[in-house]
């Protein structure tokens, strides 16, 4: 197989991957408001994040959802917070799990960080139908 051939694969990999973690409408729209300046990153993104780390073995999707949702607490990542709230959902983490989490980050996190993301998270499972 050749380098491109790899490359190649990793892409299919990876926009399966997001597809299936954060719906097709995101993927979607994330590739059709790519322009000259973020396509590369956009590619960048489905092969290496979604086609080579969320597509390892090592993992399933609900743990890395959970570790998501807390890496995203403790940088204060708003909306990639929100987003990952709904995917963590989407990869069959309960409202219990989540909540188990930002409970946990409140501890070595801080505590504005945790309450910030439960605020934060609220709206997103409330439009899911789990509040």
């Amino acid at each position: 197989m050749s380098q491109e051939d790899s490359a190649q694969d990793r892409r299919s990999r990876g926009m399966k991957n997001r597809r299936a973690v954060l719906g097709d409408t995101h993927a979607d729209r994330s590739i059709e408001q790519s322009n000259e300046l973020t396509a590369d990153f956009q590619e960048f993104i489905t092969r290496y994040a979604w086609g080579e780390i969320w597509d390892r073995p090592g993992l399933d999707k609900r743990t890395r959802s959970l570790l998501t949702l807390a890496i995203l607490v403790a940088e204060g990542k708003d909306d990639e917070l929100q987003m990952h709230v709904r995917a963590a959902v989407t990869n069959g983490c309960s409202i219990e799990d989540i909540k188990e989490v930002f409970m946990h980050a409140a501890l070595y996190c801080g505590l504005p960080a945790a309450n910030h993301a439960f605020k934060l998270a609220t709206p997103v499972l409330k439009d899911l139908g789990k509040l």
